[in-house]
């Protein structure tokens, strides 16, 4: 080959057929599509399937009971009020406030003598049917999957009240059960006068008389004639007499599975195969997620998270929770769980966008913030910046060098070391988090009753 020729070869970088000796030129990455399907199918992502078409008076009924403050021991707070529609189905604060408080949202007040609820109030967007754990520690949980606690069984589900939990059809129902009986949250304490001056007769039962607490509301609602209706027209051929709380769950169920699902995010639309659904940031992103940022190793399937526990070093802020206070040891704090100490259920992602604050206690109030956490939890925890939260809460947070040394003595592996993600990286890997949010889950307000048959004040 002559020199003139050769030259021209090497010019063509290598395109000129017959250039024998030259190194072949560098292959182009694929386009970013390609890669991002194809990373899609390795990890088995899919969207979330169709939810079943409920009973209209089943919805009715939940939708009543989901505003009003019946519920309640002192009649003075709703689901609702911890699940607000202009907050997107939570409340905007870091730690829920109970029974006693007053006002709503990210506004709403401790009453007197009350303490914060110990952890954050989780959206009910796309909340629960198709999850295996509810609650932050998951003690709520569906039977035959994972390390649950032995003799809870009841139900099929597991759950605080053990055996002592009737039949319900699905594990929202089964989560329904249990906030009416938490004296923070909604039941009060022994002494507590109710919104009308008499004696809150939920609270003079103990913590784990549940039957007696259920039967109690079911008092309540079915002295009422509207309630009576709602109920004969939910579930037509059961008597008044054979009515239990677990029926008002599942209507409640019913309501969130119909209102509260949402499943046409732009990541869903790319799901269902179509590129244009995300900008190249989000798809840069979504690539981060499940490569190089290890976000998918925990959060996983269609609601990307909700089928395990992690201790992400998250800070500990509020009173704690049984006998770990005043910290809380999340699923370690429950019977037989020691192992999971600091772990709490991986959130699913599914319009987290608009469910801030974060984590189990609400310690980040931004995706951004929560990018950075992740980024190196290590350092992140060691310099945790107190001005992020309320400033009632700022007492509250336990950032002792020994409560931080504890946290992180038993971090998960994958936390361990930092991920090394350049600043537009972490802004790729919150555009895509923001992907996942439905539009039609931005405006909630079409949820709220004109009015409840208890003729109390429409929750919050």
């Amino acid at each position: 080959m002559t020199r003139t020729v050769r030259t021209i070869c090497l010019g063509l970088l290598g395109l000129v057929a017959g250039c024998d000796g030259l190194t072949p030129p560098q292959t182009l990455p694929p386009p970013l599509d390609s890669q991002l399907r194809e990373t899609l199918s390795r990890v088995g992502a899919i969207p979330i399937g169709p939810m079943p078409v409920q009973d209209p008076a089943l919805v009715d009924l939940g939708q009543a009971l989901v505003f009003d403050k019946i519920l309640s021991g002192n009649r003075d707070i709703a689901c609702a009020t911890c699940h607000l529609p202009s907050q997107h189905a939570a409340d905007g604060l870091s730690l829920a406030i109970g029974t006693g408080g007053s006002g709503a949202g990210p506004s709403r007040s401790l009453g007197p003598g009350r303490q914060f609820v110990p952890r954050n109030a989780p959206s009910l967007l796309n909340g629960g049917l198709g999850l295996f754990y509810l609650f932050w520690d998951g003690q709520v949980a569906r039977s035959g999957f994972g390390p649950l606690p032995p003799g809870q069984d009841g139900g099929g589900f597991v759950t605080p009240a053990g055996t002592l939990l009737p039949a319900v059809p699905n594990i929202l129902a089964a989560q329904a059960m249990f906030p009416v009986a938490n004296r923070r949250e909604m039941r009060g304490e022994r002494g507590d006068l109710d919104a009308f001056g008499n004696p809150n007769e939920l609270a003079q039962y103990g913590d784990s008389q549940f039957v007696e607490i259920w039967q109690a509301i079911m008092q309540r609602l079915l002295a009422l004639d509207a309630y009576k209706a709602k109920f004969a027209a939910a579930f037509p051929g059961t008597l008044a007499s054979q009515l239990g709380f677990q029926h008002a769950a599942t209507a409640i169920a019913a309501f969130e599975m119909q209102a509260f699902t949402k499943t046409d995010s732009p990541f869903d639309r790319y799901l269902n195969r179509d590129d244009a659904a995300l900008t190249t940031a989000e798809k840069r992103g979504a690539l981060l997620f499940f490569g190089k940022a290890q976000c998918s190793s925990c959060h996983s399937g269609p609601f990307l998270g909700g089928g395990s526990f992690a201790n992400a070093g998250v800070p500990q802020l509020g009173p704690g929770t049984g006998g770990g206070a005043p910290l809380d040891l999340g699923r370690g704090g429950l019977k037989d769980q020691s192992f999971y100490k600091f772990a709490f259920r991986v959130t699913p992602l599914r319009n987290v966008e608009l469910t801030a604050p974060y984590m189990h206690d609400g310690a980040f109030p931004t995706l951004e913030a929560v990018v950075r956490h992740y980024n190196d939890v290590t350092l992140a925890l060691r310099t945790y910046d107190v001005a992020q939260l309320a400033p009632e809460l700022r007492p509250l947070y336990h950032g002792d060098v020994a409560t931080i040394n504890t946290v992180l003595e038993t971090l998960d592996f994958r936390l361990r070391r930092s991920l090394g993600l350049t600043d537009d990286e972490q802004r790729d890997l919150v555009a895509f988090l923001k992907s996942l949010t439905d539009p039609a889950a931005r405006d909630l307000s079409a949820l709220i009753p004109a009015a409840v048959p208890s003729g109390l004040p429409v929750g919050p």
